[in-house]
């Protein structure tokens, strides 16, 4: 049987309960928002093809609960995973501060892996309390790409997927070719 992609990504979203994490995937994968909250249970996925430069790239995304109790059940589903988005709300720092929490747990699971920092919840000026300067500053730190989202107003979101499936083939293309340059 054909398969109908020439790239396929494990994806992981993390971050605070609260943030947006399953409303940036309903609205990325679906393009569907739904204004009432309902806290995901352990984990949920989907899918989305997407094409970059003429290739199917096809993003398996995992959505992860963000409470601490369910922390157990998904560290298991770093296993696999090519890229990593972590979520915060520009309007609650303490999401914010709790990335640093989030990018050490990336790193106590994962070896290399692509990570992407996300402030959600982009919509309001007036409710904003994270600066996207002091954001950026951070994710420079970091080392990682800083997007600002809103899957309520659809702010971003198509811009985040694509980058993402963009830098992972990317990687993938430069790590094929390297081994492939060993072998000769």
């Amino acid at each position: 049987m054909a398969r109908d992609y020439d790239y396929l990504f494990k994806l992981l979203i993390i971050g605070d309960s609260g943030v947006g994490k399953s409303s940036l995937l309903l609205r990325f994968a679906d393009n569907t928002f739904s204004g009432s909250y309902i806290t995901t249970i352990g984990v949920d996925f989907k899918i989305r093809t997407v094409e970059i430069n003429g290739e199917k790239v096809k993003l398996q995304i995992w959505d992860t609960a963000g409470q601490e109790r369910f922390r157990t059940i998904t560290s298991t589903y770093y296993r696999g995973t090519h890229g990593v988005i972590v979520v915060y709300d520009v309007s609650s720092a303490e999401s914010f501060v709790n990335v640093k929490r989030w990018l050490h747990e990336i790193n106590q699971n994962c070896d290399d892996v692509c990570r992407i920092l996300v402030g959600n919840k982009n919509d309001d000026p007036a409710s904003k309390v994270v600066e996207t300067n002091d954001a950026q500053k951070f994710a420079e730190q970091m080392g990682i790409r800083l997007f600002e989202t809103s899957a309520k107003e659809n702010i971003n979101v198509e811009d985040l997927g694509e980058a993402v499936a963009m830098v992972l083939t990317d990687i993938t293309k430069e790590t094929r070719s390297s081994q492939a340059s060993e072998i000769q």
